[in-house]
Formats: C-alpha cells, sequence, structure tokens
C-alpha cells in the first residue's frame, strides 16, 4: 500500500513539475508587444 501511495505522490510532482515547467519557463522577457492592429481590415466590418 505504501509502495503504491509512494509511486502515486512521485506521478503527482512529475506532473507539477512538467505544468511548472510549461508555463514559467518562457521567454525571458516575456511574450513580446502586440501590435495594435494584426492582419488586414476585415471590410464587413465598420
Amino acid at each position: 500500500m505504501g509502495l503504491i501511495l509512494l509511486e502515486a505522490l512521485l506521478a503527482l510532482a512529475v506532473l507539477v513539475g512538467i505544468v511548472w515547467w510549461t508555463m514559467f519557463a518562457g521567454r525571458k522577457g516575456g511574450e513580446p508587444a502586440a501590435p495594435d492592429q494584426v492582419g488586414p481590415q476585415d471590410p464587413d466590418r465598420s
């Protein structure tokens, strides 16, 4: 029983580590600032 609990905790730690890595290991300056308008304007919108 203890071994199953240990394995489950290890799997949870690996999952949290992967999520942490993907959330906080991005660019050092963050995402680049998006321009106000991207792409061509839609003529149907006024």
